[in-house]
């Protein structure tokens, strides 16, 4: 089915919530082709911006924007429209973070759609990404991020929706209990979130650690 109307709508959210749809046009890769790469390009621009050499953190903070890029739309759509886009043939520009479906197709959300987000999103977009790092980041700083850019995705989406506040809470809830997830961090009340590791930003110069962070003082 398509769901090109699905996609204007969220656009209007704001934020990491647009995914570009339409005619082909230049400028645009196939996503895997950059995961194959390891987002190499985007990872050396973010040192440079950062001013550091230490490609661990670019790396981990163009993972954190890939991560947060994809669960934004898709929880959208699937919380507020009961769709899932297919992102088989998703694009990304060239030396940009943006991204592109040129065929705006999806599905409809089935019976287990944690398990469905899950394996779109992390499996085949995000381990992909992993996988292809020229630069050995830790799993466990990784599959944090995922989950820090997935809590944020979900308030981002009910603050913009009051009205999907209880139905992508619970879609969130079960996914950070859905497999490599699982213990990436503690939930408490209104998805108040704090993760087991560090996404290491407070590592570049004027950086600090975000509001979720495991090295945090509480």
């Amino acid at each position: 089915m398509r769901i090109d109307g699905h996609l204007t709508e969220i656009t209007r959210f704001g934020g990491f919530f647009t995914i570009a749809h339409g005619r082909a046009e230049a400028g645009w890769r196939p996503v895997k082709a950059c995961y194959a790469d390891g987002y190499q390009d985007l990872i050396e621009a973010t040192a440079a911006r950062y001013r550091t050499v230490d490609l661990r953190i670019s790396a981990s903070a163009v993972q954190l924007s890939h991560a947060s890029r994809l669960w934004s739309p898709v929880l959208a759509c699937a919380v507020a429209y009961g769709v899932l886009p297919d992102l088989t043939s998703l694009q990304r520009a060239e030396g940009s973070p943006a991204l592109r479906l040129p065929v705006p197709e999806g599905d409809q959300l089935g019976a287990d759609p944690s398990g469905t987000l899950y394996r779109i999103v992390v499996e085949e977009h995000l381990e992909r990404l992993a996988d292809g790092l020229r630069v050995k980041v830790a799993p466990g700083l990784l599959y944090g991020n995922i989950a820090s850019a997935l809590v944020a995705a979900t308030r981002a989406l009910y603050s913009v929706r009051p009205q999907l506040r209880d139905s992508a809470t619970t879609l969130a809830r079960s996914l950070l209990e859905t497999g490599k997830l699982t213990g990436t961090g503690t939930v408490k009340h209104n998805l108040a979130f704090r993760r087991r590791s560090c996404c290491l930003y407070y590592r570049v110069a004027e950086g600090a650690k975000c509001g979720d962070c495991g090295l945090a003082k509480r």
